[in-house]
């Protein structure tokens, strides 16, 4: 078998509803996913979500060859990027391009990916997340009671602005979780997207944490901060979490050194061999792993494989537009299928008949750092016009339709 070329899509993502982080909110909910398709002589394609960002250069490492050699293959394109580096956005196209060849190697064995790489149970332990920061507390609310009805009893808001207003929501979030759990304690996690300071962080947390119990804070700071990571988590009961923004295991490395990471994370988008590998790295400093994404099949699948796996972020309960997956959500879990490969579907007409597209040119959102992130004296006054009330966008399934579920 040999890789004949590549083509890419794109999709988007409606939620519906707001989405965003400490960092900005995309109103209309409309966010672009990148999809690369790898074709081969044989007639397997394989499928990989994430950039394509200097795609061109990044396939020429791969081209001609069999792609059932994917461990190898990963390491050549690292390497196709001597020069340039394999950071940021060019490793998330070698994360999309890896991914897809795992597919291929999984269908062409006959075996979805999970038992291809050696997993033995295919339920992945799951937590609700919903880039809920641009949510009235209603709005919010009622997100969570539908994660709820999926069995969900953890969950992870967004938050890092204003320490009562984070308070008042994760309260929220624990009632709706405790009610549904029968009473029992639901588990509690706030992702700041690297909106403080060493100090800002360790006072927010305490803070909170005279009430609340937060299993971990995550992103307290700056993604590459080791020294204030390791501060922040001596100065508060939760686990730091961090990770989905770091790279190449070089920038895992000095985290790790320093003790400055309790809960490591990795990227949906960064690639399946990336993933096993960070893994490895984790367990042997007897870490636990917890991949983040919105459509995150390929981790889900290698999360089943290793020994440190803690849950995985659920984000939407919609697949992408176009997209359908051979999944569902049942009992707080992904429950992964028997499809060979990932077990996701293409329908490129759908995808063609997108209407709604993002703003690219829009000058805030989540991935635009604000000017005075880390440096803001005093809580933001009035942030709560990131919360207002909307019509929410027309959906493309109905609502109990979840993942896309091929269900068993």
């Amino acid at each position: 078998m040999r890789i004949t070329g590549y083509r890419t899509l794109t999709t988007v993502q409606e939620w519906g509803r707001p989405v965003g982080d400490a960092n900005g909110v995309f109103a209309d909910g409309v966010v672009p996913v990148s999809i690369v398709l790898v074709d081969t002589d044989e007639g397997i394609t394989g499928v990989g979500l994430g950039p394509q960002v200097e795609i061109d250069a990044v396939f020429a490492a791969i081209e001609g060859e069999d792609p059932r050699a994917v461990t190898a293959l990963y390491d050549r394109m690292l390497r196709q990027t001597f020069k340039a580096g394999h950071a940021g956005a060019v490793f998330g196209t070698i994360g999309a391009l890896d991914t897809a060849l795992w597919d291929i190697k999984a269908q062409a064995a006959g075996e979805p990916l999970w038992r291809l790489l050696g997993g033995r149970d295919r339920r992945v332990p799951a937590y609700a997340s919903g880039l809920d920061i641009g949510l009235t507390d209603e709005e919010l609310v009622s997100a969570y009671q539908v994660y709820a009805r999926y069995g969900l009893r953890a969950a992870k808001i967004k938050g890092g602005l204003d320490i009562e207003h984070d308070r008042r929501r994760l309260t929220l979030v624990r009632d709706v979780l405790t009610e549904a759990g029968h009473g029992s304690r639901p588990g509690l996690m706030l992702d700041v997207n690297e909106a403080w300071t060493r100090k800002q962080a360790v006072r927010h947390v305490c803070e909170l944490e005279r009430s609340l119990d937060l299993i971990w804070i995550e992103e307290p700071v700056r993604r590459w901060d080791a020294e204030g990571l390791s501060t922040v988590g001596r100065g508060v009961r939760a686990s730091v979490a961090t990770g989905e923004n770091l790279t190449g295991l070089e920038q895992f490395r000095p985290l790790l050194a320093a003790g400055a990471v309790d809960v490591v994370q990795t990227a949906a988008v960064w690639g399946v061999s990336h993933f096993l590998r960070v893994s490895a790295l984790a367990h042997a400093h007897d870490l636990p792993v917890s991949p983040i994404g919105n459509t995150p099949v390929g981790l889900l699948h290698a999360a089943t494989s290793v020994p440190n796996h803690m849950a995985s972020e659920l984000q939407d309960l919609h697949p992408p537009l176009g997209l359908s997956l051979d999944l569902y959500v049942e009992d707080g879990a992904f429950i992964l299928g028997d499809s060979p490969g990932l077990g996701i579907t293409i329908d490129e007409h759908a995808m063609k008949g997108v209407t709604r597209r993002p703003d690219d040119g829009a000058a805030a959102g989540p991935g635009v750092r604000p000017e005075h992130a880390g440096r803001r004296l005093l809580s933001v006054a009035g942030h709560d016009h990131l919360a207002q009330p909307h019509q929410p966008a027309p959906r493309t399934r109905p609502d109990d339709e979840v993942t896309g579920a091929v269900r068993r």
